[in-house]
């Protein structure tokens, strides 16, 4: 039995430690794993961060896309990481709060296989469709109750917030659409632009040049005021659907059991790349709302958002797979 001398020397060696780590990391490169294909709306947040956090930090953070099963082949990685901070996730909500509702067997938890870092920005959303489609959002709801069934939407896979989010609409609307999941909704953005898909929900970011240029048309966005990027596109719910209003976010996180004194550091390095003037312009003009919070903060956050659309996904009656 450990006396109380040598039970203070242990946390006191625990403790220093800790400290010394602190003090030195991060002292290689750091591997974010981002869920995500590149080009998506939490990869060009997490991208526009990571650079100033290796800026600051003089050390380099990789971002390392693992799409796949909207997000959780990603996310499963990344719990499996090494707890020394030196592979953190680079996390969109859908990953973490939506799409493990919607299968039946996962390899994390999605509440408690990581700690919270810190949340980065929001990111807004637009209902986008190719010139073939109806220029409103009221009458392409009115061609879908003609055609029920008919009209396909892409998402980035099943359970992503692309599919979500459509979801939330046909529900909202009355209206019935086949949905084509994608590995990622970069690729599913493009198909929609090219005119091999009619119609998605994707992040502004991902297709604001190409709103811009008439490449695509956007029928209204997600958001409860309209876009200061797009002040001539409505918002969905002016648009013809009342109260609808749709965003997601983007988070830092590391696998549970990582020294408190490295996520201290990491949140302090996060906040500050957020708050910085430059950093703040760039994600604004890419349609995203930056944030910058505590490790607490994401940590209610994250679980406020898992409880609210597990009840959402179970309303609109979406089945684990």
């Amino acid at each position: 039995m450990l006396c109380k001398s040598n039970i203070f020397a242990a946390f006191a060696a625990v403790w220093v430690a800790a400290s010394a780590q602190a003090q030195t990391y991060p002292a290689k490169p750091i591997q974010m794993i981002v869920p995500v294909q590149a080009g998506s709306g939490a990869d060009a947040i997490l991208r526009i961060v990571a650079n100033k956090m290796s800026e600051n930090m003089k050390q380099q953070i990789v971002l390392d896309n693992q799409p796949g099963a909207a997000g959780l082949i990603g996310m499963e990685r990344a719990a499996r990481a090494p707890t020394d901070g030196y592979t953190i996730a680079g996390v969109n909500d859908g990953s973490l709060v939506m799409t493990p509702h919607l299968y039946k067997k996962i390899n994390f938890d999605p509440l408690n296989g990581f700690e919270p870092v810190s949340l980065i920005a929001q990111i807004n959303w637009v209902m986008i469709a190719n010139p073939s489609m109806p220029k409103t959002v009221r009458e392409f709801i009115a061609l879908a109750k003609a055609r029920p069934g008919d009209i396909d939407y892409a998402s980035g896979g099943n359970g992503s917030p692309q599919h979500i989010a459509m979801e939330v609409f046909a529900a909202r609307t009355g209206i019935k659409m086949n949905h084509v999941p994608y590995r990622g909704a970069t690729q599913a953005a493009l198909d929609v632009i090219g005119g091999q898909i009619p119609c998605m929900f994707t992040a502004t970011s991902i297709v604001l040049g190409n709103i811009r240029d008439g490449k695509v048309r956007a029928l209204g966005v997600g958001s409860a005021k309209r876009s200061a990027l797009l002040p001539d596109v409505p918002t969905i719910a002016e648009a013809g659907v009342p109260g609808f209003e749709y965003f997601t976010w983007a988070g830092i996180f590391v696998p549970k059991g990582t020294p408190k004194a490295v996520i201290d550091k990491l949140n302090a390095e996060a906040v500050k790349a957020v708050n910085d003037p430059a950093t703040r312009d760039r994600l604004r003009e890419s349609a995203l709302e930056p944030v910058g919070s505590t490790a607490d903060d994401l940590g209610r956050i994250t679980r406020e958002s898992y409880e609210r659309m597990g009840n959402l996904i179970r309303k609109i009656g979406l089945q684990p797979q």
